[in-house]
């Protein structure tokens, strides 16, 4: 299947590892002038690598400028940047407002931002595709709160955008993708993994259908699809890529 995706502009936030690493190299498998921002990011010689922190304005800002001057446009966005889902020990009425605002600024409000820079460029391509990863729990619910309601916002703000015809009838759509758990290097369940494996094993057999997390790759997958020409019916989605662990329909 042709994906009609040569020589289209991408730009993957968080892209430096993990799920947005992944999904980088597979837009750039499909032909696609890939750029990625990181915190950390470091140069990638596939890539347009563009150290910036996504809780900044001015970086959020720069960031758009610099691939619009390298290459003239911009057609794909990923909001793949995010965090802040880590436990807290206390309960969740003594949990600082600081952590519920930090994380939806590094989700939800970091995605608001690019998202808002790149439709001009979107428009006057007349064509463009925004992607948000979110979460199976900011999908469904669980977890823990604050970070599950950066998710969900992430999920509506792409379902109202989708819903706003002068945007959709330009020729831009607005998806979200849900994953469940997910086995990346250096992530939460890597290092469950590593320190105590057969745990881990029993856990994946018990909990998840497939007996097992998905992978990066697998998540970049439906990503792709989601930004190729042949997704152009699909608008105001939540695609759940989680192997069946999601219980709503």
């Amino acid at each position: 299947m042709n994906l009609g995706l040569q020589n289209k502009v991408a730009l993957v936030t968080g892209g430096s590892r993990g799920i947005g690493r992944a999904i980088a190299q597979a837009l750039a498998a499909e032909g696609c002038r890939v750029a990625i921002c990181a915190r950390g990011s470091q140069p990638v010689k596939e890539f347009l690598s563009i150290q910036a922190d996504a809780t900044k304005p001015d970086d959020i800002r720069r960031v758009v400028d610099t691939v619009i001057a390298t290459w003239g446009g911009l057609h794909i966005l990923v909001n793949n940047v995010g965090g802040g889902g880590e436990r807290d020990p206390r309960p969740v009425e003594e949990v600082p407002e600081t952590k519920w605002l930090e994380t939806y600024e590094r989700n939800a409000l970091a995605a608001i931002r690019f998202t808002m820079l790149a439709i001009p460029h979107m428009r006057r391509a007349g064509w463009g595709r925004v992607v948000t990863i979110a979460s199976l729990q900011g999908r469904e619910g669980g977890g823990r709160p604050w970070y599950n309601m950066a998710k969900s916002a992430e999920i509506s703000l792409m379902k109202t955008l989708a819903m706003n015809r002068d945007l959709v009838r330009a020729g831009i759509t607005f998806n979200s993708v849900a994953p469940g758990r997910v086995l990346a290097e250096g992530n939460d369940w890597d290092a469950f993994r590593r320190s105590d494996p057969a745990r881990f094993d029993a856990l994946m057999k018990q909990e998840l259908p497939l007996g097992r997390p998905g992978t990066p790759e697998e998540v970049a997958a439906a990503v792709v699809f989601l930004c190729s020409a042949q997704a152009s019916l699909i608008n105001g989605a939540c695609l759940a890529v989680d192997g069946g662990e999601g219980r709503s329909f």
